[in-house]
């Protein structure tokens, strides 16, 4: 009886820092995947455009699976393309602080993630909308905004860096009264917030826990937030970011939520998936439930 070829469409970014090892990673491909009942295709992204073309091109073609090479950005990118589609997306993390991979438990190096998602199965994830624009990871909207982006660019993880980041940013920002909505309760205001994170998934990145307890599929975003006059007791805290008990903190609140609008007095960018994109002061958050379908290790396989 005739079956057909389950297809596989590789799919990477050149700039991720792979540099020589890109003929390795190939060879890695070629030793674990290209077996019977498999066909692999391979393409480099020359744009974040190219690479969202190259997406819409591979639902059209009848890909099974796309798998990416690169980091968050690149990932949010491309995976946008597929929402409601039946094209599964697979991560191979080559970024630097590879929140997405990190959450579902996707080795770190890119030849032993290849590996792993040999035996990966499909799961379909929540994704979060900010003005319509989607993202897997997380949305901050004040100092922690700058903050991530200032931590990606170091070289050195863990909680001394986040310190830094964190004290550099702080000379900069201006923070700002948000008026904030939650679901169908009554708008409220938050005070001149520095912490303004909204998670779809459990990382900022680099092993930060910014929800500890958000699950990929459990239906929910969650706010993680904290106030200007907090700042001073939370800085010592940071590290429970690291540990997974971030809210254990009192200065630290996390909300569950499915859409949130959010009026700031000016519009400042946005980090989405650990890029800052240009907002309008008016940032509305939604959930779309399961729209991703996502290949996931099994629990024995996972970093």
């Amino acid at each position: 009886m005739h079956t057909t070829a389950q297809k596989v469409r590789i799919i990477i970014n050149p700039k991720s820092g792979l540099g020589a090892s890109m003929g390795n990673l190939m060879q890695t491909f070629t030793e674990f995947w290209d077996c019977d009942g498999r066909e692999i295709t391979c393409q480099l992204t020359k744009s974040a455009e190219d690479g969202r073309a190259k997406a819409r091109r591979a639902i059209e073609e009848g890909i099974d699976s796309l798998i990416v090479v690169g980091g968050d950005g690149v990932i949010n990118s491309i995976g946008a393309e597929l929402l409601d589609s039946p094209v599964s997306l697979g991560v191979i993390p080559t970024g630097s602080g590879n929140g997405f991979a990190r959450h579902f438990g996707i080795n770190l190096s890119p030849g032993k993630a290849i590996q792993q998602l040999v035996h990966a199965k499909p799961e379909s994830i929540d994704v979060g909308l900010a003005n319509g624009r989607p993202f897997f990871v997380t949305c901050s909207m004040a100092w922690d905004a700058a903050l991530v982006k200032t931590f990606e660019k170091s070289p050195v993880r863990g909680i001394l860096p986040y310190v830094f980041a964190a004290a550099y940013e702080l000379f900069d920002y201006k923070s700002e009264r948000f008026h904030v909505r939650i679901d169908d309760e009554p708008e409220a205001v938050y005070d001149h917030p520095m912490l303004f994170t909204v998670a779809n998934l459990t990382q900022f990145g680099g092993g930060a826990r910014i929800a500890p307890n958000a699950k990929a599929d459990d239906g929910f975003l969650w706010l993680t937030s904290a106030f200007r006059d907090d700042v001073p007791r939370l800085i010592p805290s940071l590290y429970k970011l690291f540990d997974g008990s971030l809210g254990d903190v009192p200065e630290v609140k996390i909300t569950p939520l499915r859409e949130m609008r959010v009026r700031r007095e000016t519009g400042q960018p946005i980090q989405l998936d650990g890029e800052l994109v240009e907002s309008p002061p008016e940032v509305h958050i939604q959930l779309r439930p399961k729209a991703l379908k996502v290949l996931v290790p099994p629990p024995a396989e996972k970093e």
